[in-house]
């Protein structure tokens, strides 16, 4: 295969694609969205098309649908340059990607959300596609919290706490657009952004009422301590995580 990349595919090597067995799709679902003053909206959506790219080829039998570059990020809209969808415009998207695949050949989805907004959402097109196509294998990462220790886990090992690593634009995410991206982050404009506990309450709160309840420059973190080499370190965690998660759905 020269390309995973349905886009980058003529129709005829698709049909070639799904009879020699690749009757899995995984597709990116991200963001246009403020990330601070140092890294470009297009964050969540370049960071969801790599991942989405290197899970289909570490899953074999796989190939990658156009990402889903725009999400629910209302709670971003403070910012300039955010767009976001409604949560019915964007299941509606994930509804009819799906349904267009199926008719195909394609059986088995894996979607990934790599925006927070986006993981309730997913959730809800998956269970619903699953009632609507029962013979495919309808999957997901969708378990924000369960990432954000993940990715967490991954800064610890550098020795960036919780706090430090964060949930947006701080030392993960920067870390991983240094090492995608490094022409298009601002490193002279790293600063910290908030510092403090992340939980359901935290995260309801940015919701429902928007980033700048938190922060003030749009940052969940501190982008200081992010490298190059630690992006490339967590990039290969999270698509081994996700493989290990897609795998687990298409042998049960």
């Amino acid at each position: 295969m020269e390309t995973l990349r349905i886009e980058e595919m003529n129709w005829w090597d698709v049909q070639e694609a799904i009879n020699q067995g690749y009757t899995t799709v995984v597709i990116g679902i991200g963001s246009i969205e403020q990330h601070g003053p140092h890294l470009p909206t297009q964050t969540d959506a370049l960071i969801g098309d790599v991942v989405a790219n290197r899970v289909a080829a570490r899953l074999k039998n796989a190939l990658q649908a156009p990402t889903i570059r725009i999400g629910c990020s209302d709670h971003h809209l403070t910012f300039p340059g955010t767009i976001s969808y409604k949560e019915s415009t964007l299941k509606a998207i994930i509804h009819d990607y799906v349904d267009s695949l199926v008719r195909h050949g394609f059986s088995n989805f894996a979607l990934l959300p790599s925006h927070g907004g986006n993981f309730k959402t997913t959730q809800e097109a998956i269970d619903e596609i699953k009632t609507e196509h029962p013979d495919c294998k309808i999957m997901g990462y969708t378990d924000l919290f369960g990432l954000l220790d993940a990715l967490h886990s991954f800064s610890g090992e550098f020795g960036v706490t919780e706090e430090e690593s964060g949930a947006h634009a701080g030392e993960s995410e920067t870390s991983f657009m240094l090492a995608l991206a490094e022409n298009l982050v601002k490193k002279e404009r790293f600063e910290p952004g908030y510092i403090g506990p992340l939980g359901a309450e935290q995260t309801q709160l940015i919701f429902e009422k928007g980033m700048p309840t938190l922060t003030k420059n749009g940052i969940l973190g501190d982008p200081t301590k992010a490298s190059r080499e630690k992006g490339e370190t967590y990039l290969n965690n999270l698509v081994s995580l996700l493989v290990d998660e897609i795998r687990k759905d298409l042998e049960s």
